[in-house]
């Protein structure tokens, strides 16, 4: 195994290795290398935008928390999680791009999340455009209290910038 790949987490090292036989790759070994250089690539870029948009990281995130949340997942898909209103959420899940067995893009208003949201552990959702996410690789919510609308316009903005990113590493991988 080369550097890309030992330089992730274990945790992660199993998820990207279940998701070889999902993308259209070469060889296994070539296909984690450069799932893993991508990986890293997406998670500078997360961890840049949110800090830059004083966003904070969290470790959990309960489903009746009021504010909303930028999530990354272990496969480096994104959900944003709208805050939460008398009608639920809205809640965006933006695939990797790169897998067959899921949605590109779902988005869903009036959305529910089942249960706190907690890292290491999938997002599950009771209504919602999906019904549970990969395992959750970072939580990020804003730090300054907002009004919901400007919140969600913010949250909105700030994963397409980042999924914009996302789809050029992508890009190179597909290239």
């Amino acid at each position: 195994m080369g550097n890309y790949f030992a330089a992730v987490s274990e945790d992660v090292q199993n998820h990207l290795k279940q998701l070889t036989g999902l993308i259209n790759l070469p060889n296994e070994e070539e296909a984690l290398e450069i799932l893993a250089k991508s990986w890293l690539e997406k998670e500078k870029q997360f961890i840049s935008k949110i800090n830059q948009e004083n966003m904070e990281e969290v470790e959990t995130f309960s489903a009746d928390e009021k504010r909303g949340s930028l999530i990354m997942t272990f496969s480096g898909s994104l959900l944003t999680i709208g805050p939460l209103n008398d009608n639920g959420r809205y809640i965006e899940y933006l695939s990797i791009g790169l897998r067959t067995d899921v949605p590109e893009k779902a988005s869903k208003n009036g959305s529910i999340l089942e249960k706190d949201i907690v890292i290491g552990e999938p997002a599950i959702f009771s209504i919602g455009p999906i019904s549970k996410s990969s395992p959750v690789y970072k939580i990020a919510v804003i730090k300054e209290e907002m009004e919901p609308e400007e919140e969600e316009k913010l949250l909105s903005d700030v994963t397409q910038i980042i999924s914009n990113e996302f789809t050029e590493i992508n890009k190179t991988i597909t290239d």
